[in-house]
């Protein structure tokens, strides 16, 4: 849903996937055609339950120790959170903290603290019967401080940035060491802010990355000052990662390429490239590391398909074995380092709401089942009951070219046993817009699916995970423009591939999908016959603007000064004739033009699409006899709001979509989804529910 884009520097946890059979993953179709044909084969998928859809997974987080003799996870009951261990070389799990608020997890270096990090503070819980649990440190609050990384120096210790004075001019930041009893030693104290920082093993800063003059910059510590190294400009991504041998840094950066891939930085400022995606399409989506030494092992690549890759020829024989046992599923991988240490590994798949743990020992290469993931009713905290991955759908990845020649990628996904050709096609953008859609589980467009609709998710130009090229190619054009267009054309191209029944196509997406949702019904009417918009900026620039007058962009820019990223993107919020052009193409300004049905749903909490905006959009079209229903949760924020709001807006959908294309009719809500919809409907525009 995120209207905005990542923090630079930020450490994403991704699955990477062995793709080795056509079980379930999510794979570039060498035809589109063969695809079709197979989905078509499978039998008729049985109509499943819209809260099935809507369960969670209980286990929030997992870590195995670096030493690989434990595993700790957090597990959700419903109105607490519980912290399990479990000794990797065998017998039962037992419950070590019975309640928290934590929602991460990790480990300190030497394996005898477990450190569990919620929004509001850091606490140490001793695993060797060692006294001296408690809280490490405040997070957020005045001073913001933030959790930086593991101190790898140190056998039990973590290293902070805090930040002296108000967010609005702050007067210093701090890199702080903090133990396991919360002592605090300061590091380095700047007047810039620090964004990341390298520890050498004898415990002093050796690189430092911080903000100067809207420009991220490495420096090395050369006798106790920093000396640049690496300016990198914000169209650009650079992230530290580690120290690297020779003192120099670990890098994943696009600097000197297009695609973002794992370099190491030399104490000269030179790059030397060490892995980027062999197929020259991905960008680095994870670098696994050596859990002590922080040295990358593995690099994990997720665009059209995902990819995981070892570094040296030992790792890539132990990665062939876990394949050879866990054939067509995306892998995460913990390395556990020492005698006797096993492995962690993740298993998911786009077909397979709730994942699956095993254990690797790297001595026999034997792979065995830890823990299977248990589905949670979102509302209740109750156990529910799993969906049957063999019913759901089997994305694929799809590639067509736009009309000025670039390629365009996406993921199609087809309802099983059903002629591609005959059913109702949902376009589906993505949020961000910086952002992209990866080859993994997604509940809403499973439910789609599962409701007989192909469903289209394309990656237009601007989407993130294909190369720097490839997001500065949409060239700021986000309105009804080149960034529009892609989607259009992909979603034209795939009819005349037999993808989807011309007469019975719609547009569907939140954030700045719901705002392409509406562009699509204002200005295409001939292709898209219904819009469901939830949060959507009616006008993109206007938002963009009401975004930097409020805090929300403080949070937004965390690392440089949003204005000056928008720059990096190609858009000037401080030019005119920018601003005119998105507001002249935008659907608050063309509402006489919108013919066709248009479903908004709006948080009074949302702090990146202000309500007033969309409100005032859904009176025009009301002024204008134009058929709109509007949905306000005075409760719910950019993320959807609470377990309730959701259900009552799936039912909505699926309503909507069933009186506009002809799909299929929903199952009645329950009672408090009706008073909820009663409640909160503000235009019904003839969704209210029996």
């Amino acid at each position: 849903m995120n209207l905005f884009p990542l923090r630079a520097g930020a450490r994403m946890a991704v699955a990477a996937c062995a793709l080795l059979s056509a079980i379930p993953c999510a794979v570039a179709a060498p035809d589109l055609q063969d695809y079709v044909a197979a989905e078509r084969a499978r039998p008729v998928a049985p109509v499943l339950p819209r809260s099935a859809f809507l369960q969670r997974g209980a286990v929030v987080a997992i870590r195995l120790s670096p030493d690989g003799k434990h595993v700790a996870w957090l597990r959700d009951r419903g109105d607490r959170r519980e912290v399990w261990l479990r000794a990797t070389a065998g017998g039962a799990p037992w419950r070590i903290l019975g309640d928290t608020r934590a929602d991460a997890l990790d480990w300190t270096r030497d394996g005898a603290w477990l450190l569990l990090r919620s929004s509001r503070d850091l606490q140490a819980l001793a695993v060797n019967g060692q006294a001296g649990s408690g809280r490490v440190a405040t997070l957020g609050g005045t001073a913001s401080p933030a959790m930086l990384d593991i101190d790898p120096s140190q056998p039990s210790a973590v290293l902070l940035v805090e930040r002296e004075g108000p967010a609005a001019a702050p007067r210093s930041w701090r890199l702080l060491r903090v133990d396991m009893r919360g002592r605090r030693t300061t590091l380095w104290q700047d007047r810039q802010r620090i964004v990341d920082a390298v520890i050498d093993a004898q415990g002093r800063l050796a690189w430092l990355q911080r903000v100067e003059g809207g420009e991220l910059v490495i420096h090395r510590m050369v006798r106790g000052a920093p000396q640049p190294v690496l300016r990198c400009d914000p169209s650009r991504r650079c992230a530290l990662r580690g120290l690297a041998p020779g003192g120099g840094a670990w890098l994943r950066t696009d600097v000197q390429g297009d695609l973002s891939r794992l370099v190491r930085l030399q104490v000269d400022g030179r790059i030397v490239e060490v892995h980027t995606d062999p197929q020259r399409t991905a960008d680095v989506d994870e670098i696994i590391e050596d859990p002590v030494e922080r040295q990358p092992r593995f690099v994990a690549y997720r665009s059209t398909t995902s990819q995981l890759y070892a570094l040296t020829p030992h790792d890539d024989a132990h990665l062939a074995a876990l394949r050879a046992a866990l054939p067509g599923r995306d892998l995460d991988l913990q390395p556990g380092v020492g005698i006797g240490a096993r492995w962690l590994v993740e298993a998911a798949s786009p077909q397979a709401p709730l994942r699956r743990w095993h254990l690797y020992d790297p001595a026999t290469r034997a792979v065995s089942p830890l823990l299977d993931d248990v589905p949670l009713d979102r509302r209740s905290g109750e156990q529910g009951t799993a969906l049957d991955a063999t019913a759901l759908a089997r994305p694929t990845a799809v590639t067509w070219s736009a009309s000025d020649g670039r390629r365009v990628h996406g993921f199609l996904w087809l309802p099983p046993g059903r002629d591609a050709a005959r059913v109702p096609l949902l376009v589906v953008p993505h949020g961000g817009p910086w952002n992209h859609w990866k080859p993994e589980y997604r509940a809403l467009s499973q439910l789609f699916a599962n409701r007989g609709y192909a469903v289209f998710e394309p990656n237009f130009r601007g989407s993130t995970g294909h190369g720097r090229d490839y997001v500065l190619a949409a060239r700021g054009d986000f309105g009804y423009g080149r960034v529009q267009a892609d989607i259009v054309e992909g979603t034209r191209w795939l009819l005349d591939q037999g993808v989807g029944d011309r007469e019975r196509v719609g547009i569907v997406g939140a954030s700045f999908g719901g705002y392409s949702a509406l562009l699509g019904a204002t200005f295409d009417p001939d292709l898209f016959k219904v819009a469901v918009a939830t949060v959507p900026p009616p006008d993109f620039g206007w938002v963009l603007r009401w975004v930097l007058r409020n805090p929300e962009a403080l949070e937004i820019g965390r690392v440089v000064p949003m204005e000056t990223w928008l720059l990096g993107q190609g858009i000037d919020v401080a030019d005119k004739a920018t601003m005119a052009r998105l507001h002249a193409q935008s659907p608050l300004a063309n509402v006489a033009r919108l013919r066709r049905p248009v479903l908004l749903v709006a948080g009074g909490e949302d702090r990146r699409v202000g309500l007033a905006g969309v409100i005032e959009y859904a009176a025009r079209l009301k002024l204008a006899d134009k058929d709109v229903a509007l949905l306000v949760d005075e409760q719910a924020g950019h993320d959807g709001g609470s377990p309730l709001a959701r259900e009552a807006r799936a039912y909505l959908i699926e309503t909507m979509l069933h009186r506009s294309l002809g799909g299929a009719a929903p199952v009645a809500p329950s009672a408090d989804v009706r008073t909820y919809l009663r409640r909160n409907l503000r235009l019904p525009g003839g969704l209210a529910p029996p």
